[in-house]
């Protein structure tokens, strides 16, 4: 796992300060603390930072090509390199190095941007070719990898696995995108369609992108997309037995390394599941490890413990104090951009513990989006038999209004809390399942919004890029485009960045083997039984665990890592609270009405009503702000 940066002249060719490169991957050094290097020629720069995983002597970068055509700079892994490389030496090809890069060079040699569709891995890369004077940029299918660019005003690109290698180029504007403030609001995090900085892109998941010197940047290419419109036909028991071929190839790929290897271990099914597999493959004990809290009722370490002496693994266990509130700054500092996921924090905490042992540590991100685990998903699947039977007219006329009339229940037990249901049902699936993703709905935050920001913003509403995604979705059903909106949307801006900037803080390279793109392609074509069976998401996945997996693991009720905010916005962070309506650089944009923010923080710290969500979202942006310098 590294760090990649870079400079391209698109248009003209001008030369490129190697010092500048220097500068954007000193930023990175966290990811890639083992080595580096800097290549520069006319209108091009390549940097590299290194944590040395496979090869550890003999890969180092940016790797010139045998014929010293091309120079790639790589950041990631690339599970399937053993058997390309073997087909690639039956056609002539030959190495000098035993790693994956020296692979990806000559697959683009080979098969030029084709070559990606070859690759199982995750990867953000760049090839410079010098005889046609191109740079290819390319990321991996599910975007685990990420990759910022920006047009600067030279006539540059610059880019970088995170945008602080961007901050470090002297060109960077640093002003807000309004747009990416209203996302940001409503999800809690930026999505990859937006930077919160004006001018900066992500390259997407799935595609690759060619620049020439001698024209402007060309439009990124899809390569891959998953589709939801098929159905697997067979029995149960037959697609169990091939799931469990899938789970096994893709655990296996993924315990290649050349350096300790271990697995975050939670108790629940996902991380279980791979840690069951890596025991299969394993003739030695599997490194294990889990974090648990100082609070009871969001503790499991009990069950992780279970789990680790079933399969006779070498556990670490650490309990932390919920109170972590003291580490908010660092966490700001990690992402850069506005990231407001309370999960990030005992993330953070449970790679720092697993790179005490190991520098590799597999995880069970991907399962719930593939497989459909989120309770979400499941309640979207029942709420489209409810709009199929309703006509849609009458579900517009009376649901929604008695939904806007619903009192806001937080506190009462889940089967009494209707109004988020019936305002969903009210609209289309696609627009219901949009709400679900958003943390705050827009009757909720519009009104806390200045007259600047409204202006802005116009009449775009973060929602509707969701929208968009699942009525264009190749799908059979409002399950099936749930599902391939997780993928595209929540998958690569929440779920994949809080795991690559928190694992990547502590130079630990985290692998996800449920997010093989075979097996995810597999599970997009099972029969929507076969995923949601009463209110048991990953249904299949469960079934064909039950063997591996004692029963109360498989099918007790889904738990994530909880943080109490809402009672720190009440104490150590208060003052924070009250900071957001002034004082603060987010006071300071305008954006927001001040007196309704300042109403809102000592409602909530009085007690009188929760605010904990929007509150905890507006402090991560404004210290993001500040990093930034935008106001």
């Amino acid at each position: 796992m590294c760090g990649i940066a870079g400079i391209f002249h698109c248009g003209t060719i001008k030369p490129v300060d190697p010092q500048r490169v220097e500068r954007m991957c000193d930023a990175l050094t966290h990811r890639g603390p083992d080595g580096s290097g800097v290549w520069t020629a006319p209108g091009v720069g390549l940097g590299h930072r290194r944590l040395s995983i496979i090869d550890l002597a003999g890969s180092p970068q940016p790797m010139h090509s045998a014929d010293d055509r091309h120079v790639i700079s790589f950041n990631g892994e690339i599970y399937n390199y053993r058997e390309l490389r073997r087909e690639l030496e039956g056609q002539g090809a030959q190495f000098r190095t035993a790693g994956d890069t020296e692979v990806i060079l000559a697959a683009y040699q080979r098969w030029g941007p084709d070559c990606v569709s070859r690759l199982n891995g995750m990867f953000v890369f760049a090839i410079y070719d010098k005889a046609q004077r191109t740079l290819f940029l390319a990321r991996d299918r599910f975007g685990v990898k990420p990759l910022f660019t920006a047009l600067l005003s030279d006539g540059s690109m610059a880019f970088a696995s995170e945008l602080k290698g961007l901050l470090a180029h002297p060109l960077l504007r640093r002003e807000a995108d309004p747009l990416a403030v209203e996302d940001y609001m409503a999800f809690g995090y930026v999505p990859d369609h937006r930077s919160i900085l004006k001018g900066v892109s992500k390259l997407p998941a799935g595609h690759w992108q060619l620049l020439r010197h001698d024209a402007p940047p060309a439009a990124p290419q899809a390569y891959w997309d998953i589709s939801f419109a098929e159905r697997r036909r067979g029995k149960a028991r037959d697609l169990e037995a091939e799931l469990l071929h899938h789970l096994r190839e893709a655990v296996t790929s993924r315990m290649v390394a050349d350096v300790p290897l271990g697995a975050f271990l939670s108790g629940g099914v996902d991380s279980s599941t791979v840690v069951a597999m890596m025991a299969e493959a394993s003739s030695a004990p599997v490194n294990t490890c889990s974090i648990g809290f100082d609070v009871q009722e969001v503790d499991e370490t009990g069950y992780a413990a279970q789990v680790a002496r079933l399969f006779g693994t070498n556990h670490s266990a650490r309990t932390v104090s919920a109170d972590q509130f003291d580490a908010i700054d660092q966490l700001a500092a990690m992402f850069d951009e506005p990231f407001a996921d309370a999960s990030a924090l005992p993330t953070w905490r449970v790679c720092q513990l697993a790179r005490e042992k190991v520098t590799v540590a597999l995880s069970g991100d991907g399962a719930d989006e593939a497989l459909a685990g989120y309770r979400r998903q499941v309640f979207h699947h029942h709420e489209e038999r409810v709009r199929r039977l309703l006509p849609a007219d009458l579900r517009s006329a009376v649901l929604g209004p008695l939904g806007d009339a619903w009192p806001k229940a937080d506190w009462a037990p889940r089967p009494l809390r209707f109004k988020s249901t019936l305002q969903s049902l009210a609209g289309s699936g696609a627009q219901g399942y949009a709400r679900a993703l958003s943390s705050v709905p827009p009757e909720l935050r519009l009104p806390i919004y200045g007259d600047g920001l409204r202006a802005a913003i116009g009449d775009y509403r973060a929602e509707d890029a969701v929208v968009q995604i699942m009525e264009s979705a190749p799908a059979r059903s409002g399950l099936d485009a749930a599902q391939y909106a997780d993928l595209k949307f929540w998958l690569p801006g929440d779920i994949l960045t809080k795991v690559d900037r928190t694992s990547m803080a502590v130079s630990l390279e985290a692998r996800e083997p449920l997010l093989d793109h075979r097996l995810v392609e597999f599970a997009a074509t099972l029969p929507e039984a076969l995923r949601v069976k009463g209110r048991q998401g990953k249904w299949l996945l469960k079934k064909a665990m039950e063997r591996h997996l004692p029963d109360h693991i498989l099918y007790r009720p889904k738990q994530g890592f909880v943080t109490p905010i809402a009672q720190w916005l009440r104490g150590p962070l208060a003052a924070e609270a009250r900071g957001v309506a002034s004082g603060s650089a987010l006071a300071r944009t305008g954006w927001f009405d001040k007196t309704v923010l300042s109403g809102m923080a000592e409602a909530h710290i009085a007690g009188r009503s929760d605010h904990s969500r929007l509150l905890w979202q507006l402090i991560m942006l404004d210290k993001s702000l500040a990093r930034l310098g935008v106001v």
